[in-house]
């Protein structure tokens, strides 16, 4: 079984289900597969390392980038392009919600 998240028309991720790709390919709407295991771009157990991050539910896919993206948070000074998570000053990542 994989993890597989549905993505509507702007990239917002609307839910991430566990299934099988046979299933997946009944369903309507476009399904990305994404793994659990996976956060900037790498496989913490050494697998495969899908679309830079897990995705989940808020989260926004990238065409371009062919990544999920986490919602941006209120401190973040940019988008790291090689992991594709947000960039957070050290002096005030404590500060986050």
């Amino acid at each position: 079984m994989s993890h597989f998240a549905e993505v509507d028309d702007t990239g917002t991720v609307l839910r991430v289900i566990v299934a099988e790709q046979d299933f997946i390919d009944t369903l309507p709407g476009t399904w990305l597969q994404t793994s659990y295991n996976t956060r900037g771009g790498v496989h913490a157990l050494g697998g495969m390392a899908f679309r830079k991050n897990y995705a989940g539910i808020g989260y926004t896919y990238d065409s371009e980038r062919d990544a999920f993206i986490p919602p941006r948070p209120y401190n973040a000074t940019g988008l790291d392009e090689e992991t594709c998570l947000w960039l957070v000053p050290p002096e005030v990542a404590g500060e986050m919600p």
